[in-house]
């Protein structure tokens, strides 16, 4: 069976070589390998990659949330959290008075804010 090279399915498929190699990290297509390590696209690959260009068509959706998609399939912790945000209704800490709420609010918006930008 003819195999491609990343360079050829790259052509065949109108993906950047890079793009390529970012589905593959992302879980989405995975290209077979020579015995010197290279990618090798088959049909089935090629397959995929077409399939892949038409729901992101069909749907106006992105390649991230697609790999989003796949990540909330395989990881089970990720899953629960995303469904416990969704279902969570806000709700005012018990400590903090009524009119002290939205100044509690800022200042974990701050304080995360803050800590994020110091992690960066």
């Amino acid at each position: 069976m003819n195999l491609l090279t990343i360079q050829e399915a790259a052509e065949t498929t109108g993906w950047s070589p890079r793009m390529l190699r970012y589905i593959e990290q992302a879980g989405l297509v995975a290209a077979g390998r020579s015995d010197s390590g290279y990618r090798l696209y088959g049909p089935e690959q090629l397959q995929r990659l077409r399939t892949l260009r038409e729901l992101l068509n069909d749907y106006g959706v992105s390649l991230t949330e697609v790999g989003f998609a796949q990540r909330l399939r395989t990881d089970r912790e990720l899953a629960a959290a995303v469904h416990n945000w969704f279902t969570a209704e806000p709700a005012r800490p018990a400590e903090v008075p009524p009119a002290d709420w939205l100044a509690y609010e800022q200042r974990k918006h701050q304080n995360l804010l803050e800590s994020l930008a110091t992690t960066s």
